[in-house]
């Protein structure tokens, strides 16, 4: 494993390339959800499939890769505009928690 790879900065940086991957393949998906609003009885039919509780778990982990890739991506910017601090490291596992949280707050509410 190359050194730069062990770095949490570069994990971060991985972190938030997987959470846009997630997000750009759960978008047809979302699309054709929205679609099924123009037949209403497919689409009470859907509404009723997600409320099993795997769904409300999915529906977590959608929330985590959003909340993810909002919080690494405002990181991003800060390292572009701003000027590099020693405390980089404490700023990817704070966007990685408030993540987290946002996303446990939603599957709480959810459930």
């Amino acid at each position: 494993m190359r050194p730069h790879r062990r770095q949490p900065l570069y994990l971060a940086f991985m972190l938030h390339r997987l959470s846009g991957l997630g997000l750009a393949l759960f978008l047809p998906f979302h699309f054709y959800v929205l679609a099924l609003a123009l037949e209403p009885a497919r689409l009470d039919d859907f509404l009723h499939w997600s409320e099993l509780p795997l769904v409300k778990a999915a529906e977590f982990g959608l929330v985590f890769l959003l909340a993810v890739h909002l919080f690494g991506g405002l990181r991003l910017l800060a390292l572009e505009f701003l000027p590099w601090r020693d405390g980089q490291k404490q700023f990817a596992a704070a966007a990685c928690a408030v993540a987290f949280f946002v996303a446990g707050g939603f599957l709480l509410n959810a459930f």
